[in-house]
């Protein structure tokens, strides 16, 4: 770690504005190539010149320079650590600190909500929600840790009133498919879109004329083959060990954007019952 070493060590001769790029190179060595030079020096609250100037103090002809010396620096010493720590949940190791998993954390959640918002397709969702708004009745589906998900979304709906069938088991959610009519919608949530347990269950309500909307990822799955509408959870599952935590948080973030929005279009009936709910709440 020569670079980081160097201004480590040299720390105490910086100015205060070189001390304060300095502390956020030693903090987040592994963020420096998310930033132009611009976009650090708004962040740090300095001149885009005082960061230019930092990296030829430390024998970089600019900024440029030194990042991609960064970039390189801490890539191979990501590699070499990689050999020696235990990694419990994608990037976060058995040697960080509660800050560093906190950090690591959010930065994991915060693409997760930002590539699934930047890949919506509106037309699609204005789509979706017309489809739940006239719907005679609206089943929700999913098995696993999208049943969480699921369970959120039915408690959403049925809080504005609309007519949700949700039962957590796998074979009643069959059962209850086989009786939906054309009049009726089915949601079915699976980031893999593989489950046996869900596609069996789509593909009765789509033979009963139903039409069938998935939340799922991009992958061609047998979901998405017999879903009418995607909505696409962007995450990244594949590295995922101990949870699919960013999955979660990208399905949260469509099912909360789907409520918002038949809220928004929704009758003043269905508004007036969130404050008669919370009225009644109140009084307990």
């Amino acid at each position: 770690m020569k670079h980081i070493n160097t201004i480590l060590h040299n720390k105490s001769l910086f100015t205060p504005g070189e001390r304060k790029i300095a502390d956020f190179i030693l903090d987040n060595p592994g963020r420096v190539k998310q930033f132009s030079s611009p976009e650090l020096a708004q962040v740090l609250g300095i001149s885009q010149s005082s960061i230019i100037k930092f990296a030829q103090k430390l024998g970089f002809k600019g900024y440029t320079n030194f990042k991609i010396a960064l970039v390189e620096e801490w890539g191979q010493q990501s590699t070499e650590r990689k050999n020696d720590v235990a990694y419990i949940h994608n990037e976060i190791n058995s040697e960080d600190t509660f800050p560093q998993i906190a950090e690591k954390l959010l930065l994991e959640k915060q693409q997760a909500l930002r590539d699934t918002t930047n890949g919506i397709d509106f037309a699609r969702l204005q789509r979706v929600v017309d489809l739940i708004r006239v719907a005679g009745r609206v089943q929700i589906i999913a098995i696993g840790g999208s049943s969480l998900i699921a369970k959120d979304l039915a408690y959403k709906l049925m809080k504005i009133g609309y007519p949700v069938m949700h039962e957590m088991d796998s074979h009643v959610q069959i059962t209850v498919a086989q009786s939906l009519t054309a009049a009726d919608v089915q949601i079915a949530i699976s980031f893999s879109g593989n489950r046996r347990e869900v596609q069996v269950a789509a593909e009765a309500a789509k033979a009963r004329g139903a039409k069938v909307i998935a939340l799922t990822s991009l992958h061609q799955s047998p979901l998405r083959q017999a879903a009418d509408l995607c909505l696409d959870t962007l995450a990244d599952g594949s590295k995922t060990h101990s949870s699919s935590i960013s999955v979660r948080t990208a399905q949260h973030t469509l099912i909360d954007l789907l409520f918002v929005c038949l809220l928004q279009q929704g009758d003043e009936g269905r508004r007036e019952l969130i404050s008669q709910s919370r009225t009644l709440v109140d009084k307990l």
